[in-house]
């Protein structure tokens, strides 16, 4: 399983918010202490990474004791799973909401494909460890029905911008617009992933192409649109 596309919307990584309901004090307290767990751990993830994401780490981040976090989640798996399928529904929900904006209605399959592209990477770059954590974690977990559960959230994501792409299908000079739009995508998700996610120091790949995040910023659009047959 590969993080294709990932829009992250969400600047401060803000998960488990809780609806602005009237509820008794302790349904409250709790809900609003695991709110706090859901977000520390996403917190923990980006800054330290998976393996550096102990449960004492965590509740300390949070504000709980261990003995807290135990009570909700019977080890660390079951918060992490819960974690991620939080974030891959929050991720959705929020690229879902910028695509419905009324920005894209005016725009060009360029200007498009420069806007998706710039905020993909900036996710990547703000999300790095975090995303390198659920990368991970959901490559490597048994757990079949949560890896197909996070897979279809993430494609539920790359389906919504190739369908945002091909309102513009009119200016896709490709013979397969829909597989061409899909695979240029993809493309750009790898190579966002293969630079800023993958390497346990990005910096280290300099040594192959000097300021390789310029080289991305500049020339991912590029490949993307010259696939498409577009003219810039």
């Amino acid at each position: 399983m590969y993080i294709h596309i990932y829009i992250m919307s969400s600047p401060s990584c803000k998960i488990g918010f809780m609806p602005k309901t009237v509820l008794p004090a302790h349904q409250a307290r709790s809900r609003e202490s695991l709110a706090r767990l859901l977000k520390a751990t996403a917190e923990v993830l980006n800054k330290d990474g998976l393996e550096a994401a102990t449960i004492p780490r965590i509740a300390a981040r949070a504000g709980l004791s261990p003995g807290a976090v135990y009570r909700r989640f019977h080890d660390k798996d079951a918060l992490l799973r819960e974690v991620c399928i939080r974030l891959f529904e929050e991720n959705y929900r929020g690229t879902k909401a910028l695509l419905e904006t009324e920005r894209w209605k005016t725009m060009s399959l360029e200007e498009m494909a420069r806007s998706v592209i710039a905020i993909t990477l900036k996710g990547h770059r703000t999300h790095r460890g975090l995303l390198r954590a659920l990368l991970f974690f959901t490559l490597q977990h048994p757990d079949a029905a949560f890896v197909r559960k996070s897979e279809e959230l993430q494609w539920k994501v790359f389906q919504d911008v190739a369908d945002l792409f091909l309102t513009r299908r009119a200016e896709i000079r490709h013979p397969d617009p829909e597989s061409a739009v899909k695979f240029a995508m993809l493309m750009v998700g790898l190579a966002a992933q293969g630079v800023l996610i993958l390497p346990p120091n990005p910096s280290d790949l300099s040594r192959f192409l000097p300021d390789i995040d310029s080289h991305l910023e500049r020339e991912l659009p590029r490949m993307f649109l010259r696939y498409l047959g577009v003219k810039e």
